[in-house]
């Protein structure tokens, strides 16, 4: 049997997968099995944040795994000391805690906003709104915290204590916070799963006065728009905001899984035995990403807004383009077509797009040339046009 037929046959059915073997790749072009190269304008769902096989990244890695591949976290570790000290100091915020994943991620940052309101107001005060549209995870209490009933089915019951605020309705917030006993409110600054919809900048700084004044914990959800990816390190610093909780993954780790909850003073709240992870703050996972984190600077986000206004012009202006959303390396592109069928033509030709909805979603690496960018763009508009 080929590999197609050993995951069909051996592999849980959890994944729609594209009839694509990728074998190997280098920067932001990967090879199938049959050897036929595309351009990969998806990289892992924002993942790659440099490409494929990205030199840096591999020598940081391969000299982290030369001495040590992983300890619990009853030790100390260079590579995960160093990375919350990076992740601080560019950040502001004031404590990490490291995991696997956004989910676990954000399942830390639940945990801050339930002790937060069992401190402050007592045990009852534990719902913690999000937005309608938004995506927080795959776990049944990240499924729960996410507004979306289609991610819910199959899965009932699930976890109380969340509430789904309309996107960009400030009043539909304040009824909200009204109506419940609150502890945290929780944000996508761009919803990915949900469209790839950027939240508006006066209806987020409303969010975060509303938060302060009512006593809540303001957790900004960066699993994809964090690491460059919207132009900015994280989204939040656009914003002009300060949550109180910032969580972030794909990106961070370059390919290797690690998750980040990064709290400020106020959710600095767990102690000894509180929480824990097994692999979390794995010393190889760190070492790649302090790597990626060196090389973010303000040359290149500067590029990736360059880059987003290239593609938020070029198919802005495209015959059957009815809109195009997103921020930064982060992009949505609502066809008149279906998406499926623009992804399919795509492919064809030898770019890979993904979907977000009803939208292409392209999330390419963070460092793509422009050349490569530019033929890219061009066979995805020409084929939203056919």
């Amino acid at each position: 049997m080929n590999v197609i037929e050993i995951d069909k046959q051996y592999i849980a059915s959890t994944y729609a997968r594209f009839p694509v073997q990728i074998v190997s790749g280098k920067g932001s072009r990967v090879t199938d099995v049959d050897g036929k190269e595309y351009i990969d304008l998806s990289t892992g769902i924002a993942v790659n944040t440099f490409g494929v096989a990205d030199e840096a990244w591999q020598k940081a890695v391969i000299e982290q795994l030369g001495k040590v591949q992983h300890t619990s976290n009853l030790y100390y570790s260079e590579p995960c000391a160093l990375l919350a000290q990076t992740l601080c100091e560019r950040t502001g915020m004031k404590k990490v805690f490291f995991s696997n994943s956004g989910a676990e991620a954000n399942e830390c940052a639940i945990k801050a906003g339930r002790k937060y309101g069992e401190l402050k107001k007592g045990k009852e005060y534990s719902t913690i709104i999000t937005l309608k549209n938004s995506f927080h995870g795959r776990t049944i209490t990240t499924l729960s915290a996410t507004g979306q009933d289609v991610f819910h089915a199959h899965f009932t019951p699930m976890t109380d204590g969340f509430v789904h605020a309309i996107p960009n309705d400030f009043a539909d917030m304040e009824r909200l916070v009204a109506e419940h006993k609150c502890c945290a409110i929780m944000l996508e600054l761009v919803q990915g799963e949900g469209g790839v919809t950027a939240l508006d900048k006066a209806y987020v700084k409303a969010v975060e006065k509303l938060a302060r004044e009512q006593d809540l914990l303001l957790i900004i959800d960066e699993v994809q728009t964090g690491n460059g990816r919207t132009g900015s390190l994280y989204a939040f610093q656009a914003y002009d905001i300060e949550p109180d909780v910032v969580t972030t993954a794909k990106g961070l780790g370059g390919g290797l899984p690690i998750g980040a909850t990064m709290l400020n003073s106020r959710a600095d709240l767990f102690t000894a035995g509180l929480n824990g992870s097994t692999f979390g703050g794995n010393p190889i996972a760190c070492a790649g990403a302090m790597s990626i984190l060196s090389r973010i600077d303000e040359k290149l986000l500067d590029e990736v807004k360059a880059k987003s206004e290239y593609i938020f012009t070029e198919l802005g202006k495209a015959k059957g383009v009815k809109s195009v959303s997103g921020r930064g390396l982060m992009i949505g592109v609502e066809t008149e077509k279906d998406a499926s069928e623009v992804i399919s033509g795509c492919m064809a030709r030898g770019v890979l797009v993904i979907k977000a909805k009803n939208k292409v979603r392209l999330l390419p690496a963070l460092n793509i040339p422009m050349e490569e960018l530019k033929k890219a763009v061009q066979i995805l508009r020409e084929e939203i046009e056919k």
